[in-house]
């Protein structure tokens, strides 16, 4: 080969080689812009927490799913749990942006910590719809229940199932997480109810909606007030509950415990004699909610037909919210609640430790 050739060839080789690179230079920039863009047909789902509350994963995450899937046939959910970390959650939330999400339905671990973050997705035109308990900055809209109400339910709950003694009774609380926004409420709502109805609220402590902390604060309260020194105990969620009566029974103390979110351990609780009632918020109606105000956003549209009240947050005011009713659960009416409605089927709650105690109870 002469020495012009072999010049020409290699001229040639290089133009070539520079063209591939600069194709696939193109390509890997495309793919990257489709990541950020996304598809417009992913909504992200962010709950928080799977260890004091089986609610989320049984309930919430199929529920919304399903609901997002009958809505919009090619659109698809991008789901994670925060695991009780608002550090990790922030992560969570950040992939999602990253990925180029234009909805994300957010259930905040830490509602006060999400400020920054609802700002920067706004920033980026992607709307919030906060979930169950309301997150800080500029959310899109709000799916919830009435959270001072469902307070005052668990308040007169607790005064119902004293009956005659109330007047007399003293009551220990185990709140939720002073952090939570819907814990507040809870406990506003409670006190609404217990402070003109009970004798005395003798103790109050925070349980973090952590199931071992309610049980170290039912134990100091044993221990400060005695065995006869409380009547009944306000728990602001069955998870706490459970660890506040398994303490109490240990103790040899038994006094009627209240709950919340309706947990299939809840409820046989209830049926064996064990607590009092618990709280049935009714996951399907508020996840469909909140599929369904999701799904508006991704499309365009207005967000009132669904949302149809408003509320305001720390940080923002007449944000459009769609708020449910919740109900008490008492041994009395399991049958016509929470089997009703197709959440549990009675062989779900009436196993065999179960069977004597669901008979006498009437469930078959």
């Amino acid at each position: 080969m002469n020495a012009a050739l072999r010049r020409v060839l290699i001229a040639t080789t290089g133009i070539s080689l520079a063209l591939s690179m600069a194709a696939c230079g193109k390509a890997g920039g495309d793919k990257k812009d489709a990541a950020a863009s996304g598809d417009g047909k992913s909504i992200g789902l962010l709950l928080p927490e799977n260890a004091s509350s089986t609610r989320y994963e049984s309930f919430d995450r199929p529920f919304i799913e399903a609901k997002v899937a009958a809505l919009c046939a090619d659109c698809k959910v991008l789901y994670n749990n925060a695991e009780a970390s608002a550090a990790k959650q922030k992560q969570q939330f950040d992939t999602l942006l990253a990925q180029g999400v234009k909805v994300i339905i957010l259930d905040p671990y830490n509602a006060k910590s999400t400020q920054g973050w609802v700002q920067e997705a706004a920033a980026k035109g992607v709307k919030i719809v906060s979930y169950d308990r309301l997150a800080t900055g500029p959310v899109a809209a709000y799916a919830s229940f009435d959270n001072e109400k469902v307070g005052e339910l668990q308040g007169q709950a607790l005064v119902d199932a004293l009956g005659p003694r109330a007047s007399d009774a003293n009551v220990a609380m185990i709140n939720g997480d002073e952090a939570d926004p819907n814990a507040a409420d809870f406990k506003t709502g409670a006190h609404k109810i217990l402070d003109t109805k009970v004798k005395k609220i003798v103790y109050e402590q925070s349980g973090q909606w952590d199931a071992t902390v309610a049980g170290q604060k039912i134990g100091a309260a044993v221990t400060e007030l005695g065995k006869n020194g409380f009547q009944a105990v306000y728990s602001a969620n069955d998870g706490m509950a459970g660890a506040i009566i398994t303490q109490l029974q240990g103790a040899g103390i038994k006094v009627p415990v209240g709950g919340q979110d309706a947990g299939l351990d809840a409820i046989q609780r209830i049926v064996n004699g064990d607590q009092a009632f618990t709280i049935y918020k009714a996951y399907r109606p508020l996840a469909d909610s909140a599929a369904e105000l999701a799904v508006d956003l991704l499309k365009g549209k207005d967000v009132k037909t669904v949302a149809t009240a408003t509320v305001d947050s720390a940080t923002d005011k007449g944000i459009p919210a769609k708020f449910l009713d919740a109900k008490v659960v008492t041994k009395a009416n399991i049958a016509s609640t929470v089997v009703a409605d197709g959440l549990y089927k009675v062989s779900d709650i009436c196993t065999a430790d179960y069977a004597a105690a669901c008979a006498a109870a009437g469930l078959k």
